[in-house]
């Protein structure tokens, strides 16, 4: 046992230490807790007087806030109430005034069914004052109501025609004060820059002989020699009396002129006879071909147009020997051309269309001896076989009026045909037609109600009308002028223009004894 004690001794010790400090942990986690329950119970008091305070502090402010709110509440009511006592007054008063505006247009309403009543009865009265006004002025003047209103409907229609023509005057003034002016100046310019030195051409061929002796030379033995060569050109030679001459008529201008060359060559040569007249006829044929194409060849480059069909520029050659009242139809070709181009420079449009169309718009002519139909129509399937432009064959169909004009170069075209044929020394008519012109327009004059007598002067380019003064006045006498040159325009064709002067006149005679 003795040995066992240090053992039990250590256990015992360890034992009473682990129970020592068992007691004293749980002694001093006892008053821990105790403290800290304490503690907690005095944080949840605190807590618990916090919170009493907060709630008491925020039952004070809701107060605060629901007695501010209702008194704000209670404010605005007031304004509010006040506001809709002043809007129920104002409403009241408006009421109150269209209460005195309705009894106010009752009251006039009323006076007005009064006053219309009266008025009609009025109406009544007047028109029974103006039937026995009527009737009265019916009587003075012996006129019934309706002879009265023909007459002032004649007197009108006369104060109205003298307006009509005095703003017709005017209007016509004032349109053509620019137009005229810039259209003179056109033509002007183109006139005074185309200088023409070529008059009319006479259309019969006269071939001079060295001597008379020359002309039984032509005839040849019982006439055989004037036969063939007849037979061969297709001209008739006319042997007269004329000394040193023998005149070729021809209706085709290109066989006058073969035969006209062939002849000279025949005189000059002085061997006359069938085979002679054959062999310088071939010759004269040769030239003739040959100065067609010149011709052409010069027109188109004097013109400046180029790219012509070869075949057109033979047809402008043959209008060489072609002429139109003794005018020679390619140099007018060439004129028209030249002043279609300068009008078309001054207008700033296409100069190359008017000089083309101004050269081929009588290129018909060069064959309307040859081909049935006017020269317009002829010269219009001629274009389109040698596929011109639509615009080219517009211009020339239109330059006589027979189609209307399409394009600006078309109505120059018309202006410049115009101008070229109309100038002085261009063309020459019989004597027979001139004087058929002038009694034209002296009897288209005379058919006019008021006309006394009529004039043709200057060669017909004028005609003055005399006027009967008591019955034509000075407004009636511009009207008749107007129709005057309608009629004219109509019925006649001239060349140029023609000027309508019409004189009224009149006179005051008295003799002082």
């Amino acid at each position: 046992m003795p040995g066992l004690n240090p053992l039990i001794i250590i256990v015992i010790s360890s034992l009473g230490t682990f129970f020592i400090g068992y007691f004293l942990r749980k002694y001093v986690a006892e008053a821990k807790i105790g403290s800290a329950e304490q503690e907690a119970k005095r944080l949840v008091e605190d807590a618990q007087k916090a919170s009493e305070a907060k709630k008491r502090e925020t039952l004070l402010e809701a107060k605060e806030e629901a007695h501010r709110m209702r008194h704000d509440m209670e404010k605005e009511s007031r304004e509010r109430r006040i506001e809709l006592q002043k809007i129920e007054k104002r409403l009241l008063q408006r009421e109150e005034t269209l209460d005195r505006k309705l009894e106010n247009l009752d009251k006039k309403e009323e006076n007005l069914r009064k006053i219309e009543a009266r008025l009609e009865d009025d109406k009544l009265e007047v028109q029974k004052l103006q039937q026995a006004q009527v009737a009265e002025l019916e009587r003075i003047s012996q006129l019934s109501q309706e002879e009265a209103r023909l007459i002032l409907l004649d007197n009108v229609r006369k104060e109205v025609t003298q307006e009509t023509a005095q703003m017709i005057r005017v209007l016509e003034a004032e349109a053509k004060e620019t137009a005229d002016k810039k259209a003179k100046e056109v033509i002007s310019a183109a006139i005074q820059r185309c200088a023409a030195d070529h008059v009319s051409e006479s259309t019969v061929s006269v071939v001079e002989l060295p001597n008379d002796e020359m002309k039984g030379r032509i005839i040849g033995r019982e006439g055989r020699n004037i036969r063939t060569f007849e037979s061969l050109t297709g001209v008739d030679l006319i042997i007269d009396d004329t000394p040193e001459a023998v005149v070729i008529s021809a209706f085709d201008p290109i066989r006058r002129e073969k035969a006209r060359i062939a002849l000279e060559k025949l005189v000059s040569d002085g061997r006359i006879h069938p085979a002679r007249i054959e062999e310088m006829y071939a010759k004269a044929q040769q030239e003739v071909e040959t100065r067609i194409r010149e011709e052409g060849e010069r027109a188109a480059y004097e013109t400046g147009v180029h790219g012509l069909h070869p075949e057109l520029i033979k047809l402008l050659g043959r209008l060489h020997f072609r002429t139109s009242y003794g005018q020679n139809v390619l140099k007018h070709s060439i004129e028209v051309s030249m002043l279609a181009a300068m009008m078309a420079a001054e207008l700033d449009i296409d100069v190359n269309v008017a000089r083309r169309a101004g050269l081929l718009h009588d290129i018909g002519k060069a064959v309307d001896h040859e081909v049935e139909g006017t020269h317009i129509t002829i010269g219009m399937e001629l274009l389109k076989k040698y596929r011109e432009s639509q615009t080219i064959i517009d211009a020339m169909c239109a330059h006589h009026g027979d189609f209307e004009p399409n394009s600006i170069e078309a109505v120059l075209i018309t202006a410049a045909d115009a101008l070229s044929a109309a100038r002085p020394g261009a063309r020459r008519e019989t004597l027979e037609s001139y004087i058929r012109r002038l009694q034209k327009l002296e009897e288209i004059a005379d058919a006019f109600e008021g006309v006394e007598k009529s004039y043709a002067i200057q060669a017909g380019r004028e005609v003055r009308i005399m006027v009967k003064p008591d019955r034509v006045n000075d407004d009636e006498a511009y009207l008749l002028g107007r129709e005057i040159v309608k009629q004219i325009e109509e019925q006649l064709e001239y060349p140029g223009q023609i000027k309508v002067t019409v004189i009224r006149e009149t006179r005051v005679v008295d003799y002082a004894k």
